[in-house]
């Protein structure tokens, strides 16, 4: 079970910025793919952002051209940043890693991102 810490969620007010940032402590080589999953009150958790090993990104619809998902300059770190957030991005952030392919993937423990004026 890969271990992965997360922080920077926090409160802002719509338009504003938060950035996450997400670590592990496995550093003798590179995961298959790391990412940014949400889940909102009564909603399912949802897909943000994934980036590969090979720095190829994905981002749901919903974030496009707002959030940039980017890997840390120490392996296996990744970091999120959400630029002109609006209220409907409230949720629980989670970080997900999957160390190789096949493998199961891990979540980190979650971290509040709260929109609101």
């Amino acid at each position: 079970q890969v271990q992965l810490v997360e922080s920077g969620g926090g409160s802002v007010e719509p338009g504003g910025s938060l950035r996450l940032s997400c670590a592990s402590s496995i550093r003798s080589y590179s995961f298959d793919i790391m990412g940014w999953y949400r889940q909102a009150p009564g909603k399912e958790r949802e897909l943000v952002a994934t980036i590969t090993s090979g720095s190829s990104t994905n981002y749901a619809d919903s974030v496009k051209g707002r959030f940039t998902i980017a890997k840390g300059n120490v392996k296996n770190t990744v970091f999120l940043q959400m630029d002109s957030l609006n209220p409907e991005y409230t949720a629980v952030y989670y970080c997900y890693a999957r160390p190789w392919v096949n493998a199961a993937g891990s979540w980190g423990q979650g971290t509040q991102v709260t929109v609101s004026s």
